[in-house]
């Protein structure tokens, strides 16, 4: 009787011990595998937030995941459907882990949702934190301006954009919300044909909010307009470099020092005229 008691104590102990290990290499196993994700969201530079958000960085450190803008987003009252009289999708989502964003924080896609840019801007003012910045939207009136929005900027294709084949298409100038203001169609001669003309989509960078609705309404297979965050599709002049003309970039650059800029290669030291007319016969 007693030995088999023992018996008994032994294969508990067991089991509990093999318990205990499964248990401890599972949890390790989990934490590896979410401290991997976390990395991997964190360090995803393509993802577009909402308006007036932060800084990435001050953004995340800032947005407490509350998912009160996405509500505001979906309950918004220009976001019912006319015809079944329900919701439609939001523009806003908070990502899950499948998402390539840090769990928890609003984003979105335009192929999917673009941002429809309302007047009364309701994800930004619901904000308890300021990771959505009120006053980056408003005007020296103290008005919500929509026209202030920066998400992102439009960056196009031109291999893939069809209007720089020669084929007639408009679809992401009518599309935009500021119409002939943050796209603008530019028209040159086709060369090929020799009678017709190119009218090629071109964004102006100081106007375009990043709203992805040209980028929804490409008919391309895959958008050649699409959107992506401006500190990575805009290059930086840097302070050294200035536009004379413009009395607004000059004083960005008023407290400045001086620095030599000079390559000192070898046609820097040539005079220009030497180079730039090599070949030119003047007779």
């Amino acid at each position: 009787m007693e030995k088999e008691v023992k018996k008994v104590q032994i294969t508990a102990r067991r089991r509990f011990f093999t318990s205990v290990a499964q248990g401890t290499g599972l949890g390790i196993m989990g934490g590896l595998l979410w401290a991997g994700y976390a990395e991997k969201a964190k360090g995803s530079p393509l993802t577009l937030r909402p308006p007036a958000a932060l800084s990435e960085n001050n953004f995340l450190r800032t947005c407490i995941k509350c998912g009160l803008c996405a509500e505001a987003c979906l309950n918004r009252d220009s976001n019912i459907d006319r015809e079944s009289g329900k919701p439609r999708p939001g523009t806003l989502k908070m990502a899950k882990a499948q998402d390539d964003a840090t769990i928890g924080t609003p984003f979105f896609v335009p192929t999917d949702v673009p941002c429809y840019m309302c007047e009364d801007i309701p994800c930004v003012p619901v904000c308890p934190t300021g990771a959505l910045d009120v006053s980056l939207v408003t005007d020296k009136n103290g008005e919500l301006d929509f026209t202030m929005m920066d998400m992102g900027i439009a960056v196009v294709d031109p291999n893939s954009c069809i209007a720089f084949w020669g084929i007639q298409c408009d679809a992401c100038y009518r599309a935009c919300p500021l119409l002939d203001e943050a796209i603008k169609l530019e028209y040159g001669r086709n060369e090929r044909t020799g009678k017709h003309a190119f009218l090629m989509p071109v964004i102006e960078m100081d106007i375009c909010t990043g709203c992805g609705l040209c980028e929804k309404a490409c008919v391309t297979e895959k958008p050649a307009i699409f959107m992506q965050p401006r500190e990575l599709a805009l290059g930086k002049p840097g302070d050294h470099y200035v536009k004379g003309w413009d009395e607004k970039d000059q004083e960005r650059v008023a407290n400045q020092s001086e620095k030599d800029m000079t390559t000192h290669g070898k046609r820097s030291q040539e005079d220009p005229t030497d180079y730039l007319n090599e070949g030119v016969s003047f007779e």
